[in-house]
């Protein structure tokens, strides 16, 4: 044989064989990056989204499109720089594929510049209003909702069926605490109501005494609004239940204010409370009762709103998978498909995303009752296809300032 010859018969045999690059790469397993947060007052929200990826995982046996799923975890510590720190970790060292949480609005918006120019899909538990509003970033996917997406059916409720009219607002003093009572307080007021007074206690208040001082005092108040997180309720309506204003105002709640976790640290305190939310333990659908049944089993408590985000992303991220064959090595085609999944059931019901990449579905109004002498969550009215504009027109919702301490301003009283 001719060395032309050798050279030739080389050249068709490459040809011939295909390249092992995308073989080896197809043949790496899903990295799964979550942000969660395990130490400070937010660490049981923490928790609980880990459990509910860790299920859904679980169910999938670690497998989804036919490749081998792995989880990387990051704790963030529940601060801005912990959140930074953790996201590079997972992105440059862990090689992660996309990217779930973090929990808190102030983790989310201090590590939006950084995922937007990593260019994977990111799924936050983390409601921080403007990521997918003014500063929408376009990889985002989120499942639950924005900070006052359940609030504003809340106030809705609260003036139209509840009849209420005056109300004082209390919640922790960060961007997600600033949000759900900016949504309540513009559809309070637009529908008739008045908020009289904002209370910002700080995230890691022990004792709410000179909060619940300054509500006992107020006259011409009906009804206290929620919108504390993790277990920050839990002291909160205790103490509210101990300073005898359970029998005189309506407690209004968002959905961490009153999420099925902490309920059965509450006992009696929490029964006639309202709270809104994009999950109900009580959801009468087969989806949530076999999740409700696998949670319970697993963990023995009820899941909340924390568990059901990572588990509904996980399901965003198996739908996904589906679309592209297993594919993540075109990221922008994986990012289409995590925007343009659907879930036509699910444990909080029919699923799909905005234009924004936020969540569109139902908000579930609940009241808690007593039943053998344990709270639960009686629906007692579901508002569906809930989107985060509410029932503005997005322009003009959009052409105003983000909701925060100060906006809507306080204009019946202080």
């Amino acid at each position: 044989m001719t060395l032309r010859a050798f050279g030739l018969g080389c050249a068709m045999l490459a040809l011939a064989v295909p390249l092992s690059k995308p073989v080896a790469a197809q043949s790496e397993p899903v990295r799964i990056g979550l942000l969660t947060v395990k130490t400070g007052p937010l660490a049981e929200g923490g928790i609980q989204m880990e459990q509910g990826l860790t299920l859904c995982l679980k169910e999938h046996h670690g497998m989804m499109a036919g490749r081998k799923v792995e989880l990387v975890v990051g704790d963030t510590g529940g601060n801005p720089a912990g959140a930074k720190t953790k996201v590079q970790e997972l992105v440059e060292r862990d090689k992660v594929d996309m990217i779930q949480g973090p929990l808190a609005a102030f983790e989310a918006y201090a590590i939006a510049d950084y995922v937007r120019e990593a260019d994977l899909p990111w799924l936050p538990l983390a409601a921080a209003e403007d990521l997918t509003q003014r500063k929408a970033v376009p990889d985002m996917a989120r499942v639950l909702g924005t900070s006052s997406q359940d609030s504003k059916p809340m106030a809705d409720y609260a003036v139209k069926t509840l009849h209420l009219k005056h109300a004082i607002t209390i919640a922790d003093d960060f961007a997600y605490g600033h949000e759900t009572v900016g949504g309540f307080q513009q559809v309070f007021e637009a529908e008739g109501g008045e908020v009289v007074n904002k209370l910002w206690p700080p995230l890691n208040t022990a004792d709410y005494t000179p909060y619940l001082a300054q509500i006992a005092e107020a006259k011409n108040v009906d009804a206290v609004f929620v919108g504390l997180a993790s277990s920050n309720p839990v002291r909160f309506i205790k103490q509210f239940a101990e300073f005898g204003l359970k029998k005189k105002l309506t407690l209004l709640g968002n959905g961490t204010a009153a999420d099925a976790p902490i309920l059965r640290f509450l006992g009696e305190d929490a029964a006639g409370m309202y709270g809104a939310a994009a999950y109900a333990s009580t959801y009468e659908s087969p989806d949530n009762k076999r999740f409700l049944a696998d949670f319970r089993a697993a963990y023995k408590v009820d899941p909340g709103l924390y568990s059901v985000a990572t588990y509904l992303g996980c399901a965003i991220i198996d739908s996904a998978l589906k679309a592209t064959k297993g594919s993540t090595a075109d990221k922008a085609a994986l990012i289409k498909a995590v925007r343009d999944a659907q879930l036509a059931d699910s444990p909080r019901g029919p699923l799909r995303l905005d234009d924004y990449g936020n969540a569109i579905g139902d908000t579930f109004i609940r009241k808690i009752a007593l039943e053998n002498g344990k709270p639960v969550d009686t629906i007692v009215k579901i508002y569906p296809n809930v989107s985060q504009f509410w029932t503005f027109d997005p322009k003009k919702f959009l052409a105003q300032p983000v909701y925060s301490r100060d906006f809507p301003p306080l204009t019946h009283g202080g």
